[in-house]
């Protein structure tokens, strides 16, 4: 299993005009948690595209537990699970301090430039290989 955490201030933008977040503005949240997940683990996503390969979104799921509020600073939790094969499913937290406010998923496929399912590049695949050995 591994887990990354970023931080995130909620700006005027990401709410609506009672100073809620608007739901929709918690996805790109969850690309910040899966991106910087990957580049912690050596994996940088630009690095990824230069190669070829894309991780369009297959499935999203998200679950609402508390409101987050302009100027809140929030931090996204982001897992992996298990060893991507074709797939990589990452599920995600957004806390306020202790307080749990968002719970989600994504599930992504790899595909190249014209959009053909792919196999992960041999780098990605030794490093996950060497993360959940065992």
């Amino acid at each position: 299993m591994i887990t990354s955490r970023s931080e995130v201030t909620v700006r005027y933008a990401e709410t609506d005009m009672m100073g809620i977040v608007y739901h929709g503005s918690y996805l790109p949240w969850f690309e910040i948690g899966r991106t910087g997940l990957l580049k912690e683990q050596g994996i940088p996503y630009r690095e990824l595209e230069a190669d070829g390969y894309r991780l369009p979104v297959l499935e999203v799921a998200v679950k609402y537990h508390r409101p987050a509020l302009y100027d809140d600073t929030v931090t996204v939790i982001t897992t992996l699970r298990e060893k991507p094969l074709l797939r990589i499913r990452l599920e995600y937290e957004i806390r306020r301090g202790h307080e749990l406010l968002v719970t989600g998923h994504t599930l992504h496929a790899f595909i190249d430039r014209e959009g053909k399912p792919v196999r992960p590049p041999p780098a990605f695949s030794t490093r996950m290989n060497a993360l959940f050995r065992g």
